[in-house]
């Protein structure tokens, strides 16, 4: 049975995780770029521009390319290691015992993951390689990114 000490430690960590889950790129797979209705746009219509930037996008996930951005997601992770560690070491140097130590360690790692996910939810969500293939790309053809979204 936890102790009343670790019971506490758990919605930390439910908050945590909610909030990681939050900040992760839920949508990044469908990232979709706004052209905008330039003369070329207009001369080839929207239809024909659209099916350029299918094109485009379907090229740039041939080479290997994805919307999603890597780095956002492991942010929560990074937190919670290095929040947690420091966590640890400081119930180390101020005498802990080791209960108190993994204690202190997980509140860390839970304030961390926390902290990595909001600050994630900050970042761009898209991968930016991705994006700037896929601008390239529709540019060759005289189309113009307006934005994502």
């Amino acid at each position: 049975m936890p102790t009343l000490n670790q019971r506490a430690v758990y919605p930390a960590l439910l908050a945590a995780c909610l909030l990681a889950a939050c900040a992760t790129p839920q949508n990044s797979a469908r990232a979709r770029p706004v052209l905008y209705p330039n003369a070329a746009f207009e001369s080839m219509g929207a239809a024909n521009a659209n099916q350029v930037l299918n094109n485009c996008i379907s090229h740039a996930q041939a080479q290997g390319l994805s919307a999603s951005n890597q780095a956002l997601a492991s942010n929560a992770g990074k937190g919670a290691a290095t929040a947690g560690v420091m966590a640890a070491v400081g119930a180390l140097v101020t005498g802990g015992n080791g209960g108190d130590v993994l204690k202190r360690g997980a509140q860390g790692a839970a304030v961390g993951a926390a902290g990595g996910a909001v600050s994630g939810a900050y970042e761009e969500q898209y991968s930016p390689i991705y994006r700037r293939f896929i601008e390239t790309c529709v540019a060759e053809r005289g189309l113009k990114v307006l934005g994502w979204n």
